[in-house]
């Protein structure tokens, strides 16, 4: 599959490239101060501090006066992000998609959030970013510059997507909806302290000038950067006394999507019971499933499959926090995923356009239908000891995934 052989590409490359670098002046934790992007303040926070994910989540319950809070969570998965983006135009069809409190992004999944948080107006334009040809060059291979590079390709096409279809009525768009008290959340991930930032797109997005579209669009990139695919993003900070460039990538590398930030998985929310999570929906752009694939024993073949079993452990673990964390405090948790025996290339690095519509249009047939959520079994139920996390209930059937794909 030509994604394997991405990845066995990029195994390689970062051994031939251990010399690349990007250009930024160091600087020691004591630096960092009171950390905020430069012009702009109160735009992120790290999900590792709790008082601040528990000042969001006040927050959060102080605007909806008092009710329960529907989340959207879109997880990473690169090229497979077009089938979340078809679950999405197939269930506004379908008639019943509703408008959510709270949407979340990693990822490709941070390049489809915007145009879901804003609705079912702008899925033309969420169909024509997976579907089109514009995407069927984001991986850009390099030169002989390849060895002196942090990436096996440039990220020239990537930002030339965002910059397409994230423009000024977009954010003047996003602004509208975040003074109505809805969130829009991208995650990223800052190399530097190892955490997952989270950044509030409809605080930046209210400031309505040219550097907060910049920074909107920045944030974006750097969530899809997928180290060693991509080059990082630098963003600059005021640190304690100088400017600063934090190096961030992306946001699956700590977390593959988010309901709610970490610190706050184990918890039981203030005011659960009128303002806790109502209906959490995630969507996962990829398979979660094992599968039988006869692997090589050459290093290449043996590092690819270890990370796509890897990335399938982490999905399922997270599915499973996410969805004791919704059900304690008093909420309903849906995901919808690739399914298991669905035929095709689903790394994550095929961006060819037949390989997107073909996800594209599978996430629609089963968006549409109504067939794509799957609702775990309550985990203190007893469970089939070949499911321990009930994540296989009420999988589509056969026949819908073949017609989709």
């Amino acid at each position: 599959m030509r994604g394997l052989r991405v990845l066995a590409a990029l195994a390689l490359t970062l051994v031939l490239s251990a010399c690349g670098t990007v250009s930024r002046d160091a600087f020691t934790a004591s630096d960092l101060g009171s950390v905020a992007p430069q012009g702009l303040a109160d735009v992120r926070f790290s999900a590792a501090d709790p008082a601040a994910s528990l000042k969001f989540a006040e927050d959060v319950h102080t605007h909806t006066a008092g009710r329960k809070v529907n989340v959207l969570a879109i997880s990473g998965g690169g090229s497979n992000g077009a089938y979340g983006a078809g679950v999405l135009v197939g269930w506004t069809e379908a008639g019943d998609r509703p408008d959510f409190d709270i949407v979340t992004g990693v990822s490709t999944g941070a390049l489809t959030a915007p145009f879901a948080y804003l609705g079912k107006d702008w899925d033309r334009r969420l169909s024509e970013a997976y579907t089109s040809n514009a995407a069927d060059r984001i991986l850009q291979k390099r030169g002989l510059d390849l060895f002196f590079a942090p990436s096996l390709f440039r990220n020239h096409a990537l930002r030339d997507l965002v910059a397409k279809y994230v423009d000024p009525p977009l954010l003047y768009a996003v602004a509208v909806e975040h003074a109505k008290g809805r969130r829009l959340m991208i995650a990223t991930t800052n190399l530097d302290t190892e955490q997952t930032m989270i950044w509030d797109m409809g605080a930046i997005a209210s400031r309505g000038d040219a550097t907060s579209l910049q920074l909107f669009r920045d944030v974006l990139v750097a969530s899809a950067s997928i180290p060693g695919v991509f080059p990082p993003s630098l963003i600059e900070v005021q640190g304690a006394n100088r400017k600063l460039s934090e190096m961030h990538v992306d946001g699956s590398v700590t977390t593959p999507f988010f309901v709610a930030p970490e610190t706050l998985l184990l918890s039981i929310l203030p005011g659960r019971d009128q303002t806790g999570p109502g209906e959490v929906s995630v969507i996962v752009n990829g398979q979660i499933g094992g599968g039988f694939g006869f692997t090589k024993g050459d290093a290449l073949s043996i590092v690819g499959r270890s990370w796509i079993a890897m990335n399938k452990a982490q999905l399922r673990t997270h599915l499973t926090a996410n969805a004791a964390f919704t059900r304690r405090n008093g909420g309903l948790f849906r995901y919808t995923a690739i399914p298991d025996d669905a035929q095709g290339d689903f790394s994550g690095l095929d961006f060819a356009g037949p390989n997107r519509r073909a996800l594209f249009k599978l996430g629609y047939v089963l968006g549409k239908s109504g067939a794509a959520w799957v609702s775990p079994t309550d985990p203190s139920a007893e469970v089939k000891a070949a499911d321990p996390s009930g994540l296989k209930a009420s999988q589509p059937p056969a026949a819908q995934t073949r017609d989709g794909g």
